[in-house]
């Protein structure tokens, strides 16, 4: 699986766990940054992820920043993108199965590592359930 992978200060020693073990199970891996914990702004690392997603580019992104709010807000700017905040591996399934989310929002201030890495695996290894949830999924976006 192709997966696009970003983040900001708060986030880059997660992003660094949750990359080793992607790679580590065999996913093709785009890293769009920051790989410092120097104070950044957030979007200019999570729009090039949601682009990536947006235009079939990736199957799936993971983003993260202190709350996972912040980068969740600016994912879901983008087209065809439904990006979810998960703190716990049975939220992040349902994203997957009922919302069919395509990026994972992770908030590094409230999470471990070892609980990142469970939530991004737990994401990653969910399908759509479709059915009753694809009528909802449709009516997601305004246009």
């Amino acid at each position: 699986m192709k997966i696009a992978i970003g983040n900001d200060h708060a986030g880059t020693e997660y992003k660094k766990a949750i990359l080793n073990q992607l790679e580590s199970d065999g996913h093709q891996v785009k890293n769009f940054g920051t790989n410092s914990n120097e104070s950044v702004d957030y979007p200019d690392f999570i729009h090039p992820v949601s682009l990536s997603v947006s235009n079939n580019e990736a199957d799936l992104g993971i983003i993260i920043c202190g709350s996972g709010n912040g980068a969740s807000m600016t994912a879901n700017k983008h087209q065809n993108v439904r990006s979810a905040l998960c703190w716990t591996t049975e939220i992040a399934v349902l994203a997957r199965q009922h919302n069919n989310a395509n990026i994972l929002s992770i908030p590094a201030r409230y999470t471990s590592i070892q609980q990142a890495v469970a939530i991004a695996k737990s994401f990653l290894n969910t399908g759509f359930e479709g059915g009753r949830h694809q009528r909802r999924v449709e009516k997601i976006p305004c246009t």
